[in-house]
């Protein structure tokens, strides 16, 4: 009796709080891979790393029976360490021959649905990486290097419209051009501007007739020759 009256005040109360169900988070259940029959597996290493599988069987806790007629995996009893659970999931019984299971898969067209995932691609391009030269290393850093070049000039462009945007209005294009001109004179000049400005000496022309009007230098006559002085004679004779 306390028994059912414990499970029902524990029902009332589920109800009150709005769960649909006795565990809290199975609605909120985050994890939807379970191992079953028709599930698609991916083989993380061993012989057949890499490749598609699915499950026809489940042999115990640790193997299940697998078969990939699409991807060149015989049918054979594989561990759960080796698979990953993918989201695709085939239609046919446990213990499937492989013609059915080959039908199943074509059907749904995995492997066409699995190279357009995101885990096929990163496994994709890790493997370019791993295959990638040294020329190959040093075309990717120029690439990114434009890349990064690129992105930084449009954010500058974008972080100027922004600053021009977020700034108050200007005044009209008019003061705006008398301000910056003012700016960009002296404080001299600008004292100087306040001043009258000095008549400008016109310099001192010389008059077309003041080389008439000097006095003419007196003219010299021709020079006399000079007069040699006669050479003194000699008071004695020679022995």
């Amino acid at each position: 009796m306390a028994r059912r009256a414990w499970a029902t005040r524990a029902r009332h109360r589920r109800q009150s709080l709005g769960w649909s169900s006795p565990w809290p988070g199975w609605a909120a259940m985050v994890f939807r891979r379970f191992v079953e029959v028709g599930r698609v597996a991916y083989v993380s290493f061993g012989p057949h790393a890499g490749k598609l599988v699915a499950i026809v069987d489940v042999i115990d806790q640790n193997r299940a029976l697998v078969d990939g007629p699409c991807t060149q995996v015989r049918r054979q009893a594989m561990p759960f360490k080796c698979m990953q659970l993918t989201d695709f999931i085939l239609k046919f019984p446990h213990s499937a021959r492989q013609k059915y299971v080959r039908q199943a898969w074509q059907k749904a067209d995995i492997n066409t649905k699995w190279a357009a995932t995101r885990w096929a691609k990163k496994i994709e391009a890790r493997e370019k990486k791993a295959k990638m030269t040294d020329f190959d290393r040093y075309k990717v850093m120029k690439a990114k290097k434009m890349r990064n070049r690129i992105i930084k000039l449009e954010v500058k462009k974008l972080q100027k419209a922004a600053l021009l945007k977020a700034s108050p209005k200007k005044a009209p294009a008019a003061k705006g051009t008398a301000a910056a001109a003012a700016a960009k004179v002296p404080a001299k000049k600008m004292t100087a501007a306040g001043k009258k400005a000095p008549a400008q000496k016109v310099p001192a022309q010389k008059a077309a007739g003041q080389k008439a009007a000097a006095p003419p230098k007196a003219q010299k006559g021709p020079k006399a020759p000079a007069q040699k002085a006669p050479a003194p004679k000699a008071s004695g004779k020679k022995a």
